[in-house]
């Protein structure tokens, strides 16, 4: 016998289909029937309290798993606020599917209650806008937005559902999940590559975006290792190699060492794996610009969205299947390059140095407690799979550069400067591998753009440890404002709350730490409690305000 259902029940059916465990969403009546078919189903449905944490949310469950992340939210103001995550997997180029609640569609071109057009909101800033005006089509509309989200370069996808359609009866069958093809290296093209490599004498691989896994991550640092071939990160993506690896170069962007920034423009070949060499990596657009500097890229995006500089050979194909084909292969040895993999090393090495760095806190009569000696006791205490999150400001400089980076993945950030991203993107690595150290470092201004999440930790059992530095104002800008107009501080300075208490209201446990003395101990007392007890942590550590960088 068959059983009817309603057009929200076959989207969440779809959704189970295409192996979707957990969907982040801010309940609105305009997709009541999806609700409702999310009741009985087997997926988790983690209530967020803002829908720009929700986007974040799937935007990290994209870079977290390389599947998309499933967002829902309500139509015009919820869609209005879930912009930001769009526009951030839209940069970083990670699978996302916002589901939006729309109007009937008899209501619309009458300014109804709520009413926006949903491609021109979002066509500029994803890959694919849908509309289900057929409830027939509801399964099929899923698997065209996986498989838009997926294929070649990664990205958003939205999906509008008007409430009246997703309340009709659907018949027929679910669409089966449409493949997405990896790209593939043929034979002269991988021995294009080879020869490259090792006729250099200072050959440079930089690695970064999405179509990542951990075998990948794995097979790239023994290949670099076996063959003396030194790996830079792009910006926010360091989890490529392992942070102690040999092959380890650093990373280009933002806080990035002058080092560092060197190895790309002194390399005679650059292979780039995944992402392009572009705006932030470039130092805008300075870096490695001369078209006679040649440049291999292995990307899935035939159109090279971002790139800057020369292409002397693309290869359409994932980092997955790429370096699957070149780990079998193995360069000559070359006495130039391996002290040029040396050379490399020790400015990594160099960059993310923590013994030398000395005490910041100072007197005048004011406490404070020094980020740097913080950070120094975390990574004493921390488990080698620990996994970090951060969002944009200066606090993310001491994440990026001294965090150790063991495995893939272990570090979820934003690429587009966006705040509020860390809270969110730390409950993800929390739910989905609860036996890894979800770590979140974070800024006062920051952390207040999205500091409700915290229930959500709280709720669903995600326990997170937050390092919270609050240096009452919005550092980054500032340090752009005294560069520009010198001692005149304006626009850039907060007033906030004792978060420690803060955290303790929401049902974490909250430590401030003021001077150097006390962080060993609030270090300790915080690990203790987030793995022992698995309860959210929340350090409040109060910094100089006149101490910006590392």
């Amino acid at each position: 016998m068959n059983t009817t259902i309603h057009g929200g029940q076959a989207i969440v059916d779809s959704l189970q289909l295409h192996g979707v465990r957990r969907a982040y969403v801010v309940p609105g009546e305009s997709y009541l029937s999806v609700l409702d078919g999310l009741y009985n189903a087997d997926i988790q449905t983690v209530v967020c309290r803002h829908e720009a944490a929700c986007t974040y949310m799937a935007d990290a469950h994209g870079k977290f798993t390389g599947t998309p992340g499933i967002a829902m939210v309500t139509r015009g103001p919820g869609a209005a606020q879930a912009y930001t995550g769009v526009h951030t997997a839209w940069q970083d180029g990670v699978p996302l599917i916002l589901f939006v609640g729309l109007i009937p569609v008899s209501d619309r071109n009458r300014e109804s209650f709520q009413e926006f057009d949903l491609n021109q909101w979002f066509s500029s800033q994803c890959k694919r806008v849908l509309i289900l005006d057929e409830v027939s089509r509801a399964s099929e509309i899923v698997a065209k937005a996986f498989h838009a989200a997926l294929e070649g370069r990664p990205g958003p996808v939205v999906v509008g559902l008007p409430e009246d359609i997703i309340r009709q009866e659907f018949h027929g069958q679910l669409h089966p999940v449409i493949p997405v093809a990896e790209g593939g290296v043929a034979d002269d093209r991988l021995n294009i590559i080879l020869d490259a490599l090792s006729n250099a004498a200072k050959p440079l691989v930089f690695a970064g975006g999405q179509n990542w896994t951990s075998e990948a991550s794995k097979q790239l640092t023994q290949f670099a290792e076996a063959n003396h071939l030194p790996v830079i990160h792009d910006w926010r993506a360091s989890d490529r190699v392992a942070f102690d690896s040999p092959a380890n170069a650093g990373y280009l962007g933002y806080g990035r060492s002058d080092e560092c920034a060197a190895l790309i423009e002194a390399a005679d070949v650059l292979l780039t794996i995944g992402t392009v060499l572009g705006d932030v990596a470039s130092d805008g657009y300075r870096l490695r610009q001369s078209f006679e500097k040649p440049n291999y890229i292995v990307n899935l995006d035939t159109s090279l969205r971002g790139h800057s500089g020369s292409v002397t050979e693309h290869i359409v194909a994932s980092p997955i299947s790429f370096i699957k084909a070149i780990s079998r292969a193995s360069l000559p040895s070359s006495e130039s390059r391996n002290a040029w993999f040396k050379h490399c090393h020790q400015q990594q090495r160099k960059d993310c140095d923590l013994s030398k760095k000395e005490s910041e806190s100072v007197g005048a009569g004011q406490s404070y407690a020094g980020m740097t000696q913080v950070i120094r006791e975390i990574t004493a205490l921390l488990p080698a799979d620990a996994v970090y999150s951060f969002g944009a400001g200066n606090h993310c400089l001491w994440a990026q550069r001294y965090l150790p980076t063991h495995t893939f993945p272990s570090q979820l950030s934003t690429r587009n400067g966006a705040m509020g991203y860390s809270l969110p993107a730390g409950i993800v690595a929390a739910l989905e591998s609860p036996e890894r150290l979800s770590v979140v470092v974070t800024g006062d201004g920051e952390f207040m753009m999205n500091e409700a999440e915290l229930s959500t930790s709280i709720r669903y059992q995600a326990p997170v440890l937050i390092i919270l530095m609050d240096n009452q104002q919005f550092g980054t800008i500032r340090q752009h404002q005294e560069a520009n107009y010198p001692d005149r501080v304006s626009g850039t300075q907060l007033h906030n709350p004792d978060f420690a208490a803060l955290a303790n209201a929401f049902g974490a446990h909250g430590i401030r730490v003021d001077n150097d003395r006390d962080i060993k101990m609030s270090v300790a007392e915080a690990m203790q409690v987030v793995t022992k007890e698995r309860k959210s942590v929340l350090l409040h550590v109060i910094t100089d305000p006149g101490k910006l960088v590392p």
